[in-house]
Formats: C-alpha cells, structure tokens, sequence
C-alpha cells in the first residue's frame, strides 16, 4: 500500500486513469494548501481489479479515513470501492468525450441501497478534497480551523469584490475583468 514520504495519509485519492489527473489534481492541490496529507494513485476498477480490492479492502487497515475515487465513463470505481470498504468515498465523475460526463454522474450517483457514495459535481474534484477535510475535521480540531479559515477566506473575497462593483459600477467592474 502507499504511504508516499513517511507522511501518515488519512485521504486516499484515486484515479481510474492518469488522464482523471487534470480533474483530480484539484483535490490534491486544496489539501495541500491546507497542509493535509493525503496519497494519490491509479487504480482502475476494469484493468487493474485485483489492485482496486486490494487498495479498497486494506485501506482502513493502513491509516485512511476517506477515500476519494475519479472516474470517466462507465465510472465503476467509486461504487466498487465503496462496496469493499466501510470507509467513506467521496466520488467525482470525471467529463467523458462521449456524455460529458453524464454518463459517469449517473453510474456514481445511482448506488443501489448499502453501498452510499458521496457524489461531487463532474469535475468537481476541489468539493471532493473541501468534503474530505471535512470529514477528517470532524475529530481533528486543527482540520475543522483550517476548513474555518478556508471558508472565511471566500468570504471575504467575495465581500472585497461586492464592494468593489459597488464602488465602481457594473460597467468599469466588468472591464476591470477583460
């Protein structure tokens, strides 16, 4: 199992390919910005099936708390995971060429009843990471402040940009932008 630079992960993020990566990638990069570990991989649950038992099976036993799955198409991992593992999985369908995505929000979304997946917008890869911190915030205090300010932080960015159309009108905010 991984466990990448000594870092004891509680986040475990996977992938169906290394194509999912660009999508993915937005997980990794909120959980790093708010200093939590995590480990990240392919496991496909049509070409590689006996590494995605494996993964999903020894994944509570190796220190994680969440798991978050990317899938395109046929989007099978986050529900085959899910239905290995008594940890939650957070899935984010990943946009197909055929569907747009469709197809893949549709095969997370619809888990028969037992086997619950949290599923994220297509794309949605960023919410993925927000709601596994989350999770991992609910016994870790120093989490659930990283998440406060992470949230206080939107606030106020939205507050400054009100602020700023207001003081300057519609038209000069809407230039400022190009």
């Amino acid at each position: 199992m991984l466990k990448f630079e000594n870092i004891m992960a509680e986040i475990l993020i996977i992938m169906g390919s290394d194509s999912d990566l660009k999508v993915m990638s937005e997980a990794a990069q909120f959980l790093e910005e708010i200093g939590l570990p995590f480990d990240l991989t392919v496991v496909s649950a049509h070409r590689t099936p006996s590494r995605m038992f494996s993964f999903a099976q020894e994944a509570k036993k190796n220190g994680y708390k969440v798991i978050i799955a990317g899938a395109g198409g046929a989007a099978h991992l986050p529900g085959m995971v899910a239905s290995l593992t008594e940890l939650p999985v957070i899935g984010v369908p990943i946009k197909s060429s055929t569907m747009s995505g469709t197809d893949s929000l549709y095969s997370i979304v619809q888990m028969p009843p037992g086997i619950p997946v949290a599923t994220m917008a297509i794309n949605g890869a960023k919410n993925a990471g927000i709601l596994a911190a989350k999770i991992i915030g609910i016994s870790d205090d120093s989490v659930a402040l990283k998440i406060t300010n992470f949230t206080r932080s939107m606030e106020k960015t939205i507050l400054d940009k009100a602020e700023n159309l207001e003081k300057i009108g519609y038209s000069d905010y809407l230039k400022s932008m190009i």
